[in-house]
C-alpha cells in the first residue's frame, strides 16, 4: 500500500529543513491522501483550520517546542508509520461574537474559545448554558470554553479538566476568578450551547478570541460543537491521543 503525501512546515528553520528533506525523499503530491505537517502544536492547528473542508488526514511531527497533539520526528519508516496510525475526529467549536458596535463575527476553535478582559479591570460575565442562566455574575480575567484536543493546552494551564476525546464533552473553566473565588468550572456535555454575556461592558472592556482569530469590544459570545464538521489526526500506532491524555496525568 502506498500514499500520497504532501509536506507543510512553519517558519522555524528546523522545520523548513525538515519539509525540504522528506519532500526530496517522499516526493509531494498535488492531491495528497494525508498531509504531514512540520511544526509545533500552534502550527498543527493552523493546518487543521487550512485543511477542514478537504478532508485530508493530518500527520503532524514535532518541529516546535511543546508538540503535544505531534508525533515524534523522524525521516525512516515514514510511509509504514502513516499507514499503521491511529485516527481521531476532532470537532472544532464555533463561535458567534456580537461586539459593541452590533456587528457579528463568526470563527471556528479546534483548542478553545476564550474571553479576556482588556483593562485592568476585572472581566464580569454572566454565563448561560442551553439559554438557562447557571452564573449570574463571574468577576474574573477572563473565562474559555475548550474542546477535548485542546484541553491540555491554555485549558490546563488555567488548571481546567484534561478530558479525552472519547468523553464527549467539553470543558468551561475560569480564568483567575475573583468572584466567586471557589468556582473552578464545569465539565459540559458536548452538545451544550454555551453563552457569556459581558456586564458592565462600558467600565470592563473584554475580547474573544477563537484559536488565533480575536475579536475586542465583545458584548455576548455563543459558543457551541460544529458537529457537522470534523477533522482527522493521525498518531503513531499505541500514541494516540487519548493514550497521551492518560499519560499526562500521572506525570508526578
Amino acid at each position: 500500500m502506498s500514499l500520497r503525501l504532501d509536506f507543510i512546515a512553519s517558519d522555524r528553520p528546523e522545520a523548513q529543513t525538515a519539509c525540504a528533506r522528506l519532500k526530496a525523499l517522499y516526493g509531494s503530491a498535488a492531491h495528497p491522501d494525508v498531509v504531514v505537517a512540520l511544526g509545533g502544536d500552534g502550527f498543527l492547528l493552523q493546518s487543521l483550520h487550512k485543511y477542514l473542508m478537504d478532508q485530508v488526514p493530518i500527520f503532524g511531527m514535532n518541529r516546535g517546542s511543546v508538540g503535544f497533539l505531534l508525533n515524534d520526528f523522524s525521516e525512516d519508516n515514514l510511509m509504514e508509520r502513516i499507514i499503521r496510525s491511529e485516527s481521531s475526529l476532532i470537532s472544532p467549536l464555533s463561535m458567534t461574537a456580537v461586539c459593541r458596535s452590533g456587528k457579528e463575527h463568526r470563527a471556528l476553535a479546534f483548542n478553545e474559545v476564550s474571553l479576556l478582559r482588556q483593562s485592568h479591570q476585572g472581566a464580569k460575565l454572566r454565563i448561560l448554558i442551553d439559554g438557562k442562566v447557571r452564573l449570574d455574575e463571574l468577576i474574573c480575567d477572563g473565562a474559555l470554553v475548550s474542546t477535548p484536543a485542546g484541553s491540555t493546552a491554555y485549558n490546563l494551564s488555567a488548571h481546567g479538566p484534561i478530558i479525552p476525546l472519547t468523553a464527549q464533552a467539553l470543558a468551561l473553566t475560569p480564568i483567575s476568578a475573583f468572584r466567586p473565588r471557589r468556582w473552578r468550572g464545569a465539565i459540559l456535555p458536548h452538545t451544550a450551547k454555551v453563552r457569556f454575556e459581558a456586564l458592565e461592558v462600558d467600565k470592563r472592556p473584554i475580547s474573544a478570541s477563537a484559536d488565533t482569530f480575536e475579536v475586542r469590544n465583545v458584548v455576548h459570545v455563543d459558543i457551541a460543537e460544529a458537529e457537522n464538521l470534523k477533522a482527522t489526526l493521525l498518531f503513531d500506532a499505541g500514541k494516540g491521543y487519548d493514550e497521551r491524555v492518560l499519560a499526562e496525568q500521572f506525570i508526578a
